[in-house]
């Protein structure tokens, strides 16, 4: 079997039009969908990048493999001390080995594994592409290298190529001849008021419209970024800049589509398209990046066609609750493979033909630019989504929210207060989430290890800012929060 897999960073399920987007973003992403399947309530269960596909390409949870932060003693997994022999079970069991052993060729056009010097990530690749950007590549560096090796190698049968777009991740950086396509189109779903960008201007908070560093240097083109957001026209500008990169990089998803059919193979390419994380788009006060738990950023899109008799059903869809990492159960098993003992992972393709139901509860792990888990569950005919909170980035965020995911996808209303059985039920879960997960393991929970390191962005760095931006009446409020696990 041949199989692609496109990894575009930072994209939002709600901004495709497959997934009910009012803006024409992905034509050829919707395209894949209507050939095949799409899982609508899909979440990291680690983020933001690192966490993320240190989790996908290893079948486990964070909470498990270790690497779980950007910074620290946890940007590395967990040591397998004197186990470990001659070669470690990472290199044995990880999602590019199972392929491997199922006689696959395994290549990556990358270069996530140099950008967070993720060097376990490469385990069971065969081929590394990497254009040397660190991460700052467009489409346009990526793409010509993924084609001629499809024109030299793609007749060839049983390949898995990992294909990496990074434009959608901020800052936003789409070749100004793309121009803004989005210009006259009205904002879908104008769910920011003027009044709400206010607050958000007001209080502290990394990633608050005043603390958005990427928004302010102007290398970062300023013409796809606004240089403040003061305005709704502000926020706009935004927007346009972040769908106008998925515009852009589905564009290259169209060539890469036509190369498959020029070479006579387009039905027999099995496509998954995905992403490591969402975007902090203004909820919850964060704009631009991929700060919190919440759902804005863990809710990732999951389209896949599977082509032949195993295949799933042409325009067909789930609402069952699945983790990303469960891809690589999915592939192992579509192919006859067997999943490892050690993953989490599990298979989705039963939920896709309607067969198997999903997970149960969800748990969203946010432990690099602030310090949160949150858990997915249905109630009743709604998802909830419960958020807790022990360093919240200097956003003064309640320790405990809950959201209802169905009527308010912006996170605009907690209902902590309105609902307090609920609110105890995502505690519960929680709980006994972490309880079960760290039965029979020899390794202590990262969340506690994360807490008593200093956090990615020190309180003291972040004074200064807040005195250069009129708000020092926030300092004495942020110093007095416990700074021994910094519970804010």
């Amino acid at each position: 079997m041949r199989i692609l897999y496109i990894d575009i960073d930072s994209l939002r399920p709600d901004h495709l039009r497959c997934y009910g987007y009012g803006r024409v973003t992905s034509p050829n992403i919707d395209l894949i969908a209507s050939r095949g399947g799409r899982l609508t309530n899909c979440f990291a269960s680690d983020v933001p990048c690192l966490p993320s596909r240190t989790s996908l390409f290893s079948g486990r949870l964070g909470i498990h493999h270790g690497g779980v932060a950007h910074n620290g003693t946890r940007t590395e997994p967990f040591s397998e001390g004197q186990e470990r022999r001659f070669r470690s079970n990472w290199s044995h069991t990880a999602w590019m080995r199972q392929l491997r052993n199922l006689g696959h060729r395994t290549v990556t056009f990358s270069g996530f594994g140099e950008r967070h010097s993720a060097f376990n990530w490469y385990a069971g690749f065969q081929e590394i592409h990497d254009t040397g950007h660190f991460g700052k590549e467009i489409a346009d560096d990526v793409t010509p290298v993924v084609l001629d090796w499809l024109k030299r190698n793609g007749k060839e049968p049983n390949w898995f190529l990992h294909v990496n777009y990074w434009d959608v991740h901020v800052p936003y950086r789409t070749p100004a001849q793309a121009g803004n396509p989005f210009a006259d189109v009205p904002l879908p779903d104008p769910w920011l008021s003027q009044e709400m960008l206010d607050i958000h201007r007001s209080r502290p908070g990394l990633r608050s419209p005043e603390d958005a560093w990427w928004l302010h240097d102007g290398r970062h083109h300023p013409d796809r970024n606004p240089s403040r957001l003061q305005t709704l026209d502000d926020f706009r500008h935004l927007l346009d800049g972040y769908d106008t990169s998925i515009k852009y990089v589905d564009s290259h998803v169209g060539r890469i589509m036509a190369k498959l059919k020029e070479l006579g193979i387009e039905e027999e390419v099995a496509i998954i398209v995905s992403s490591d994380h969402g975007e902090c788009l203004g909820e919850l006060g964060a704009y631009g990046g991929h700060c919190f738990a919440d759902a804005c950023t863990g809710h990732v899109p999951l389209v896949i066609f599977w082509p032949g008799t195993t295949g799933i059903p042409a325009g067909s869809s789930s609402d069952a609750l699945q983790y990303n990492i469960d891809v690589a159960a999915t592939v192992v098993d579509l192919l006859g493979g067997t999943v490892p003992d050690v993953w989490d992972a599990r298979s989705f393709a039963g939920s896709l033909r309607g067969k198997v139901p999903g997970r149960k509860e969800l748990v969203v792990s946010q432990l690099a630019q602030s310090c949160q888990r949150s858990v997915v569950f249905r109630h009743d005919l709604s998802i909830y989504f419960y958020l807790r909170s022990f360093h919240s980035a200097y956003h003064l965020l309640p320790k405990e929210l809950l959201f209802n995911l169905t009527s308010d996808l912006h996170e605009t209303r907690d209902l902590a207060g309105e609902l307090p059985e609920l609110v105890k039920e995502g505690r519960t879960r929680l709980e006994d989430w972490r309880r079960q997960m760290l039965a029979g393991s020899r390794n202590p929970d990262p969340l506690d290890l994360i807490l008593s390191e200093p956090p990615e962005t020190p309180l003291e760095k972040y004074v200064g800012w807040l005195k250069g931006t009129n708000r020092e009446h926030w300092i004495e409020k942020l110093r007095k929060e416990k700074s021994g696990n910094m519970d804010i």
